[in-house]
């Protein structure tokens, strides 16, 4: 009781502020149902017809291998930064820069992807109409530091905003959701195995909307990022990284199956005759009423979901700023206030995603955005796993005391060909009519990233050098 009264500090003066249900909720705030869903649902269902519900299945099957794998290493590894440290322990400072810096930029890209997403659905709850392009980027910075001041205020503030805003989200989910299941369906079950055009599923379709819903399924891994301020880190981390994937996905699944079925007019809401699918089947279904209520929930959602990921990179920026591995290490290695918080790190993270913003400017930009955050989690993800691999293959794997026994290999080896498939997946050039740099945006960003990198770890010299951590962070907690 005393340790939950007075939280004990971590290695680098953290403290351990979080438990494991609040650790769930940061990263169930992260995955978000509603962020989720909302921002794929129409492009999902223009891919491949209501049958694009069946790769909610296989996306979760890819990405519950992935998630038992970084468990483990959160097990072994209980360290902030999550990514960036297990890959630094698995095969080097390299290594394990690389994966940080791509981790890194990957969050940032996020936020500022997310930050544009709320955007429109602020302008509803406030009644502007055909708000202009400066508009929208207005509302963008307001969102931004509405969840910038959720993290500055400090570890409390962060876990009461999210509690709320869960509670929002089941509403705007589970409950709706159940609601148009039962009360409003308008298509019978057996549609979720059409096609576009009304024929059966088919593969194309299906592998654009397996491609599409990787976004739905990412930042589970954001509860091994504040590992340091969770107490029993090495068996609570692991438990709430597996068990805010499982119970997030379900939720969206089942959300998703509501809307689907209960959509009016399928075909205008397939060929793109229906801009808003989900507002407006709500709006339908459940009359005008409901519009400013849904609104008011989906902002809140993504105030919680880009405040938990501003969290998540403010502690990979703390933790490469700690081990001297990026230019202004010590400012943002550097902790303050009574709650030792990353103040630095969080506020440096606002302004890179408000530098961002202004690529955000038009649709196809966007687009360009959600495609490179979606293959850069992918990426970020494959370093610790192909690591962990490795040192099982080389039979040099010590397991922690969350693990999965014998099947550890085969699972990790499942994990890492999944992780393969989606990255070419989500890469691939699927839309000849757009521009280029919307078709190639996955690989733009890993070429872009890269060459910055280079410049950056160049630049730095000798002084890039991982400063010595003692092993036994999580030993205190034990």
């Amino acid at each position: 009781m005393a340790a939950a009264l007075t939280p004990r500090p971590a290695q680098g003066g953290l403290k351990r502020e979080f438990t494991f249900r609040s650790a769930f909720s940061l990263a169930f705030a992260f995955i978000s149902p509603i962020i989720g869903l909302y921002t794929i649902f129409a492009l999902a269902l223009g891919a491949a017809g209501p049958s694009f519900w069946l790769g909610f299945s296989i996306v979760l099957g890819g990405q519950l291998l992935v998630a038992v794998v970084l468990a483990e290493l959160a097990s072994v590894w209980p360290l902030t930064g999550g990514l960036y440290k297990w890959t630094q322990k698995l095969a080097g400072p390299k290594a394990g820069w690389a994966a940080g810096w791509a981790y890194l930029w990957t969050l940032i890209v996020l936020v500022t992807a997310q930050c544009y997403a709320a955007a429109p659905f602020l302008t509803g709850l406030v009644g502007i109409d055909a708000p202009s392009t400066g508009v929208l980027l207005g509302l963008s910075a307001l969102i931004l530091v509405a969840a910038t001041c959720v993290n500055l205020l400090g570890a409390r503030a962060l876990k009461a905003f999210v509690a709320i805003s869960i509670t929002a989200e089941l509403v705007g989910s589970v409950v709706i959701g159940t609601i148009l299941l039962f009360f409003f369906r308008e298509q019978p079950l057996s549609a979720v195995f059409d096609g576009p055009a009304g024929e059966g599923v088919a593969l194309a379709p299906m592998l654009a909307a397996v491609a599409l819903i990787g976004w739905s399924f990412i930042g589970f891994e954001s509860a091994g990022d504040i590992a340091e301020e969770v107490e029993d880190p090495r068996r609570q981390v692991p438990k709430a990284i597996v068990l805010s994937l499982v119970i997030v996905a379900l939720i969206v699944m089942y959300a998703a199956l509501g809307l689907i079925l209960a959509v009016p007019d399928l075909g205008a809401a397939i060929t793109g005759g229906v801009a808003d699918p989900i507002a407006s089947t709500v709006t339908a279904q459940l009359g005008a009423g409901i519009a400013k209520p849904l609104f008011a929930m989906v902002v809140l959602a993504f105030i919680a979901g880009i405040a938990a990921v501003q969290a998540a990179v403010s502690r990979v920026l703390f933790a490469l700023g700690r081990d001297q591995q990026l230019p202004a290490a010590g400012w943002l290695g550097r902790l303050s206030g009574r709650d030792s918080l990353p103040r630095n790190a969080i506020a440096t993270s606002a302004l890179a995603a408000a530098a961002m913003l202004l690529l955000a400017l038009s649709k196809d930009a966007y687009a360009t955005l959600i495609s490179m955050a979606t293959v850069g989690f992918y990426i970020s993800f494959a370093f610790p796993v192909f690591c962990a691999l490795r040192s099982r293959l080389l039979r040099t794997w010590a397991p922690g005391v969350w693990n999965v026994g014998r099947l550890g290999l085969a699972l990790n080896a499942a994990a890492a060909a999944w992780l393969t498939f989606e990255i070419v997946n989500i890469a691939w050039p699927r839309l000849p009519d757009a521009p280029w740099y919307v078709n190639y945006g996955a690989a733009l960003m890993v070429v872009i990233v890269a060459l910055a990198g280079v410049v950056v770890r160049g630049a730095m010299g000798r002084s890039a050098r991982p400063m010595r951590i003692p092993e036994g962070v999580a030993e205190e907690a034990s």
